[in-house]
């Protein structure tokens, strides 16, 4: 085996956010690389991911992934290059997919390592339109939504990771009407121009409620939740009878120190007869090997486009995860070790 470096650099949450998160909250911090044990890889990585459920494991509660541990390195998707393995299966020159980002180094038990082709699609593909968001686009669409031809779609926070490809699936499969809500008119541009929504808007033009109905006169049949708060309100007004919800974030209130009041229409929930349901990837990877298989074909078909916002440099991991919160980025935020 080649020589290891000496230490590696990784992102420790050291204070638990109040509200939005500050740069004093993480610390950079070096520790010793050592040869893998038994069962196990070492990766460097090459790329990581910030993705927006990292806010909710910077606090203390209990929820459906544990909370970070303060003075711990944080971990999430990555990508990288197998440089030593003392594990069947796994060489050196081996790409894996992994969950111990956060980090230059990962010392990775093999059997929650994934082998990923760089000749298929870039590294970084595999963290985004390939990965999780990919498969969470997919799975809260086609099962949680229970999608059909002819459905008219609305997709909030649609210029990212999840709703970029949520929107562009909906339209694949013969949606009637796709609109989206962004954060800026350039947004706005992208996905109506690039992506092929029939309509889109900026929620920070107007009431959504407004610009909802004009963009959906004839109502939405589906709805892709990544925001939460006004957009949910204005979503259950404008769903028809028999409508559907897929409930995946709500990153409009992850920085509140106060309760979010609910929806004020909730009562309409009950004459259209709508379904609202929460989607946790976790739950659908028995899908994984059918998405792979189709949206791999999209992508390699032109049907289907996705931008990637780097930040380069494992120094910039914390700014990219907070301007990620901003909304700074258009598709999937990365981090480029």
């Amino acid at each position: 085996m080649s020589a290891l470096p000496a230490s590696s650099r990784e992102w420790h949450l050291v204070a638990r956010p109040h509200g939005w998160p500050v740069p004093a909250d993480f610390a950079l911090r070096e520790t010793p690389v050592a040869e893998p044990a038994e069962g196990r890889i070492l990766v460097r990585n090459k790329h990581f991911s910030v993705d927006p459920y990292m806010r909710g494991r910077m606090n203390d509660v209990k929820s459906y992934v544990p909370p970070f541990k303060l003075d711990h390195p944080m971990d999430g998707g990555a990508v990288g290059e197998v440089v030593a393995s003392n594990a069947e299966g796994f060489a050196v020159g081996d790409h894996v997919l992994h969950g111990l980002g956060w980090r230059e180094y990962a010392d990775v038990p093999a059997k929650h390592a994934t082998k990923v082709d760089p000749d298929l699609a870039p590294l970084s593909a595999y963290l985004g339109v390939l990965g999780m968001t990919g498969l969470t686009a997919y799975a809260g669409l086609f099962e949680v939504a229970s999608f059909k031809e002819g459905d008219a779609v609305f997709v909030s926070g649609a210029a990212g990771a999840v709703g970029s490809q949520v929107g562009q699936m909906a339209r694949i499969k013969g949606a009637s009407r796709v609109i989206g809500s962004a954060g800026s008119d350039e947004k706005v541009k992208w996905l109506v121009e690039e992506l092929g929504f029939d309509a889109a808007f900026n929620y920070k033009n107007g009431p959504v409620r407004d610009q909802l109905r004009e963009a959906a006169p004839d109502g939405i049949d589906v709805y892709f939740d990544n925001v939460g708060g006004d957009h949910l309100e204005a979503a259950i007004s404008s769903l028809n009878v028999h409508g559907r919800a897929t409930i995946c974030g709500m990153i409009a209130q992850y920085n509140d120190t106060e309760p979010t009041p609910g929806p004020r229409n909730m009562a309409l929930i009950i004459g259209k007869r709508l379904r609202l349901q929460g989607v946790l990837v976790g739950d659908h990877y028995d899908l994984q090997e059918q998405f792979v298989q189709e949206v791999g074909g999209w992508l390699a078909a032109g049907e289907l486009k996705h931008r990637e916002t780097f930040a380069e440099g494992i120094e910039n991991g914390v700014d990219a995860f907070l301007g990620l919160l901003r909304g700074d980025n258009t598709g999937k935020m990365i981090v480029t070790v």
